[in-house]
């Protein structure tokens, strides 16, 4: 039977060790083999992907080189340009995934503007992480010369933090709908979509990273998708994580899965929002399913339906 299925790519699907062009589209090659199984299977299909590493290396890249004439651009431009490259390299390594398999498909990027409240919380206490990880001396360096916030993540170095606002609206979610509607495949809000304000009846963009699991879950819910599948590194969600207890949570209600966030059992700044997100969508769309899982269990997950299974 078939779906319509939003999947929402970890940063390890786009970005491995190798940041160069060449590196990151051998990685979307790779992915595109795992996400072809969508269409081969007969569903449609939107692809949403984060950005930070690349938007925060393009930043760098652009201050360094920045001159009076020349000068860099703000966080909202660099959003829209990763959205684009990413998107460019995704779509032609789906569609030369699904020839060697004999569908011919198109597949198209659609430059997401996601909306956010000048109101949000999010603008006083900048909490996301984007570019590379750098020491505490560089850090301290950057700090000097940018003014940026940067802040130690996962103990592997510092990085700069930014505000990540919770989506209110997908401005393009109608066209993104009559794409998929025409059986395009649908590449969409990348980064988390580009941050935009609403000032006098006109977006406006703003400097902040919208967080790309919940910008997917917005998308999922009003294009009426069935199923959001937010990739991750494993292919299931546990509780009692490291722990001789560790547990796989398999098929989960929202209820049971909420009792778990009251007992702190999923990290805030890893597959927390995750959860949040894949709760948010069942909220929203009650009949529909939300799936955390890994690229590799695809296969799987279209076959048996395994991988953490959330629903009403």
């Amino acid at each position: 039977m078939k779906k319509r299925i939003v999947v929402a790519l970890g940063g390890n699907a786009i970005l491995t060790n190798n940041p160069s062009a060449q590196g990151q589209q051998k990685a979307l090659a790779d992915t595109a083999y795992y996400l072809a199984d969508f269409v081969e299977a007969g569903h449609e299909l939107i692809i949403t992907h984060g950005n930070g590493p690349q938007v925060g290396n393009l930043l760098l890249q652009q201050q360094l080189g920045a001159t009076l004439q020349n000068p860099a651009m703000p966080l909202d431009t660099a959003v829209a340009m990763t959205q684009g490259s990413i998107g460019y390299w995704l779509e032609n390594a789906l569609v030369d995934e699904l020839k060697k398999r004999g569908i011919s498909k198109l597949a198209t990027t659609i430059l997401t503007q996601v909306v956010v409240s000048e109101e949000d919380p999010a603008f006083q206490s900048p909490s996301k992480p984007i570019g590379p990880f750098l020491s505490a001396e560089e850090a301290d360096q950057e700090s000097e010369k940018t003014g940026a916030v940067f802040k130690e993540d996962a103990g592997r170095g510092y990085r700069k933090v930014v505000p990540s606002p919770k989506p209110i609206d997908i401005v393009e979610y109608p066209v993104i709908q009559q794409l998929v509607e025409s059986g395009v495949v649908t590449i969409a809000g990348g980064g988390g979509g580009i941050p935009v304000v609403i000032r006098n009846g006109q977006y406006k963009g703003i400097e902040a990273v919208i967080d790309k699991d919940f910008a997917s879950e917005k998308i999922a819910a009003l294009v009426h998708a069935d199923m959001l599948v937010i990739l991750t590194g494993v292919d299931h969600v546990c509780i009692n994580y490291n722990e001789p207890n560790q547990k796989d949570l398999t098929k989960v209600t929202v209820m049971e899965i909420e009792n778990y966030i009251q007992q702190n059992q999923f990290a805030p700044g890893s597959m927390l929002p995750k959860v949040e997100a894949a709760i948010a969508f069942i909220k929203e769309n009650p009949r529909g399913k939300a799936v955390i899982t890994s690229l590799e269990n695809i296969k799987n997950l279209l076959l048996e339906e395994t991988g953490t299974i959330i629903t009403a």
